[in-house]
């Protein structure tokens, strides 16, 4: 850029200060946000609901296999019990009994099928509800990220007036020896010089809390005064991002395809079609297979006749085994199947609404991340413009001062104009350049510098 030209070399010069100064590592913005997806809190508990909706999905796939029970018993009876033909007889006995039975559906109505559709299904909506949460921690890490860059860019501008204002500061020094200027001018401009440090301890001091602002973001257990970033050399937003601010409706045809937030909301309108199937398997009658196997020991006393059989033998002749199937008809079931399939068809209604509305909130942030990137692209022009006029009518100011022509209000004035235009210019520069990075977002590409 033709405006860096004039105080590149002082900027170098400050940043290698400033840079010496530090010791913390410096963090590039993908660092930045890689580290906070692995450690960001909110991210760590979608990543939970992730997980419950992967053990809810096993849940109604295991739902084929069948239930496995086993049970034991042991009855005393005295006086009159029952025998093992089932005869009530007048003696004391004790029975023992065990056994194991399985039950496994055959056909429930397609309920278990399309339960297990829904629940896949909701898992691919929390997996995309955990991207969403990504990239909106990916886009306020960009924003706290250009931020601080934008606070040390405002930094340099105050140490570029301190060197400029420092250089006057000698030069009246020498006008006040040879007479030219009244000594009343080398303390004015003095005093400008220590306003001008006090800019720079407030440019500091946003700097410093910048970085602790992003730090904190990061969930980095860390002060800003230990936290830094690295600063990349960016090329003038103006050059190679034309491509990027496209017409929202052409934005809108790429995201609606992408973005996590919508395929979210169309996932989940899938999963309330497949419950009302599942509710609608109420409907239909239930076909079981069953499987059973039983014995049991009796054991008589309280008569002088009573002979009884030996445990082997009685495991022998007691055992039971039965396989049958079982078939539940569904008549009357006091409308409660009626009122589920209702509400289902109600939360698809619903679920409707909120996808359509996920559409348009989309739509709308796009127009408004339009807006924003063609007025931060008028205004960054403006700026630059700006800049190159008050550069000019402060090169003529400083000539003047320089041989005595103009005051030091005069030369303050327009030494202030200048410092003003280039932190406009800074400030339109990295608001075009993160509204640059939020249409490319959009579109989705990642968000890098």
């Amino acid at each position: 850029m033709k405006i860096r030209n004039l105080y590149l070399p002082a900027l170098c010069l400050c940043w290698s200060l400033y840079a010496g100064a530090q010791t913390a590592r410096q963090w590039t913005l993908e660092e930045c946000i890689r580290h906070a997806t692995e450690n960001n809190i909110d991210l760590k508990q979608r990543l939970l609901e992730q997980e419950a909706s992967e053990i809810d999905m096993n849940t109604a796939k295991n739902s084929w296999l069948p239930s496995l029970s086993a049970g034991l018993g042991q009855n005393f009876d005295f006086g009159r019990s029952p025998s093992k033909d089932g005869v009530i007889v007048d003696r004391n006995s004790a029975n023992s009994s065990a056994y194991i039975q399985a039950s496994m559906p055959i056909f429930d109505g397609f309920r278990i099928p399309n339960t297990i559709a829904a629940r896949r299904l909701n898992l691919q909506a929390a997996v995309e509800s955990l991207q969403k949460a990504k990239d909106d921690l990916a886009v306020g890490i960009a924003s706290y990220y250009l931020q601080a860059l934008y606070n040390k860019e405002i930094l340099t501008i105050a140490e570029l007036q301190i060197t400029l204002t420092g250089e006057q500061v000698a030069k009246t020094e020498a006008l006040v020896n040879a007479g030219k200027v009244p000594l009343s001018q080398l303390y004015d401009i003095r005093a400008q010089l220590a306003n001008d440090e006090v800019t720079r301890t407030e440019a500091r001091n946003n700097v410093t809390l910048a970085l602790l602002n992003l730090a904190q973001l990061l969930e980095l257990e860390r002060s800003g005064a230990e936290f830094d970033i690295d600063v990349p050399s960016l090329p003038d937003p103006a050059d190679g991002n034309a491509g990027s601010i496209l017409h929202p409706d052409m934005i809108y045809h790429n995201a609606v395809g992408v973005k996590p937030q919508i395929k979210e909301q169309e996932l989940l309108l899938e999963s309330r079609k497949k419950m009302l199937k599942v509710a609608e398997a109420g409907y239909y009658p239930q076909l079981n297979l069953n499987l059973s196997y039983s014995n049991g020991y009796y054991y008589y006393s309280g008569a002088d006749d009573i002979v009884n059989i030996r445990f082997s033998d009685q495991l022998k002749q007691n055992e039971r085994k039965t396989i049958g199937l079982s078939l539940n008809i569904p008549i009357f079931s006091r409308f409660e199947v009626r009122n589920s399939v209702r509400s289902a068809r109600v939360a698809i209604l619903s679920q409707e609404l909120a996808t359509e509305n996920a559409r348009k909130a989309l739509y709308k942030e796009i127009q408004q991340a339009y807006f924003n990137a063609t007025s931060a692209q008028e205004k960054y022009t403006a700026s630059t413009q700006s800049v190159e006029a008050s550069r000019e009518a402060f090169k003529y100011a400083e000539e003047r001062y320089a041989t005595g022509r103009s005051t030091v209000f005069e030369y303050n004035e327009s030494k202030t104009k200048y410092a003003q235009s280039l932190s406009e210019q800074a400030q339109a520069r990295f608001d075009f350049i993160f509204r640059i990075k939020i249409l490319d977002f959009y579109n989705g590409r990642p968000i890098t510098l």
